[in-house]
């Protein structure tokens, strides 16, 4: 039985990881090729945040660049009112920019 995301999403096979959508697996791939060219020193997938109380925001990937600077990416298809909360939040603790995808 195949059960339909309600944001019409179809989770995606990379390097035995499963990702909840197409579009989140494609921006890997991206980031694979970047790493191999040297454009990104290493990136991390799913990095938690504490958001206090026992709440935490997980991000997509975290991602190291050769330059020396670090990015926080959350691939999105549909930003929900829950996603702009967090982000917000996340924001207002970390000295960070959550940059959609």
């Amino acid at each position: 039985m195949t059960i339909k995301h309600k944001y019409n999403a179809v989770r995606t096979v990379r390097d035995n990881i499963s990702f909840p959508s197409k579009k989140e697996a494609r921006r890997y791939d991206e980031l694979v090729l970047l790493q191999e060219a040297g454009a990104v020193c290493f990136f991390l997938r799913q990095p938690l945040f504490d958001l206090g109380g026992g709440t935490t925001y997980k991000a997509d990937f975290l991602i190291f660049w050769r330059d020396g600077t670090a990015t926080i990416e959350d691939v999105k298809g549909v930003q929900t009112k829950s996603f702009k909360r967090a982000k917000k939040q996340v924001e207002a603790r970390y000295p960070v920019e959550i940059l959609i995808v």
